[in-house]
């Protein structure tokens, strides 16, 4: 069976850094668009960073220059790099791993950005 599984979330200081990943299993990850989303308590689910088989990259504008995505074919994980982590970046992160017309998503880890 598919399977997202998340790590590297945690409790970190304003200014802090933190790499999320996300380890595949179930899918031939290299054809698979990736994904992290978080969702914040009373907000919507919002795309923070994809990035294609191809490995074009995008972000969410409240992200830029401080996230980074990245993947790793051979070990079928991929991440996101954390830096200069504000307030409002506290959330639940999810993993999703996408190609059409199947969807999938991890079970999601918190990341608390708090003094």
């Amino acid at each position: 069976q598919v399977q997202l599984v998340e790590s590297g979330g945690g409790l970190v200081q304003p200014g802090g850094s933190l790499r999320l990943s996300c380890a595949a299993s179930g899918i031939i990850f290299s054809s698979y668009d990736m994904g992290w989303y978080r969702q914040a308590p009373g907000k919507q689910r919002e795309l923070v960073a994809g990035i294609t088989s191809g490995g074009v990259t995008n972000y969410a504008n409240s992200v830029k220059g401080r996230f980074t995505i990245s993947r790793d074919n051979a070990k079928k994980t991929v991440y996101l790099q954390m830096n200069s982590l504000k307030f409002e970046d506290t959330a639940i992160y999810y993993c999703n791993a996408k190609r059409s017309p199947w969807n999938y998503w991890g079970q999601g880890i918190q990341v608390t950005v708090s003094s």
